[in-house]
């Protein structure tokens, strides 16, 4: 039985893709601080964090749920300009206070996007 898991490992190792293997020492200190940022990174394992900070330089996961909010804002904006299209359609006059809601729902949509990119992550290269 022993002898067919070793066979069996054997054949793994055969079939890898990623046959050099590392073995590096850490301090406990330094053991923990990796194990909470594989957590952090929510990577499968140490191996796939510390395979992507070779190939990339650094590891990070970006938190885009704010984008759903932003979403949401510009599709009620987009609304609001389906609304105002239509009015002036159906009347054929453009209106004063038509165009100061256009203006208005134009400011939402640029404050709403300094608000999202003032969110985005900084990345340096250098």
């Amino acid at each position: 039985m022993a002898k067919d898991r070793a066979k069996d490992r054997a054949k793994d190792r055969a079939n890898r893709t990623r046959k050099n293997e590392l073995k590096i020492y850490l301090s406990d200190n330094e053991k923990y601080i990796l194990d909470r940022k594989v957590e952090l990174s929510k990577r499968k394992s140490a191996s796939d964090y510390i395979r992507t900070l070779i190939l990339f330089g650094f590891v990070y996961d970006v938190d885009y749920s704010y984008l759903r909010q932003y979403n949401e804002t510009l599709g009620k904006i987009s609304g609001n300009l389906n609304q105002i299209a239509k009015r002036i359609n159906s009347t054929g006059n453009v209106y004063e206070e038509d165009m100061a809601e256009v203006k208005a729902i134009m400011d939402e949509v640029w404050r709403t996007q300094k608000a999202m990119l003032k969110k985005q992550p900084l990345i340096h290269n250098g």
